[in-house]
């Protein structure tokens, strides 16, 4: 069964960093572009950004351009997102899927990202 396990989350201070990984079970998504997206209680999920299949092309949220770095290591089946200088309103539950249409089967557990002081 094809996963998408995400990692990394956790509690941090504003202005802190988190590095987020995704790691998919095959290599069934390296022709996929892919994006991270973040989800809060109530509210609708939200893409953060996204990288094309070869990992040559990226686009940001606007909230987070200039913040976070997305990438990806094929060999690996990984798609990473470097979180820096995080704000209290980037607090969320963060998942991984393809983009530009997400698959609603692949949606994982997602990782949790708590920024507070």
């Amino acid at each position: 069964q094809v996963q998408l396990v995400e990692s990394g989350g956790g509690l941090v201070q504003p202005g802190g960093s988190l590095r987020l990984s995704c790691a998919a079970t095959s290599n069934i998504f390296r022709s996929n572009a892919m994006a991270w997206y973040r989800q809060v209680p109530g509210k609708q999920r939200e893409l953060v950004a996204a990288i094309s299949s070869n990992g040559y092309n990226t686009n940001y949220a606007d909230s987070v351009k200039g913040r976070f770095t997305i990438s990806r290591d094929n060999a690996k089946n990984t798609v990473y997102l470097q979180m820096n200088n995080l704000k209290p309103e980037d607090t969320a539950v963060y998942y991984c899927n393809s983009a530009p249409s997400p698959s609603p089967r692949y949606w994982g557990q997602g990782t949790q990202v708590t920024v507070s002081s």
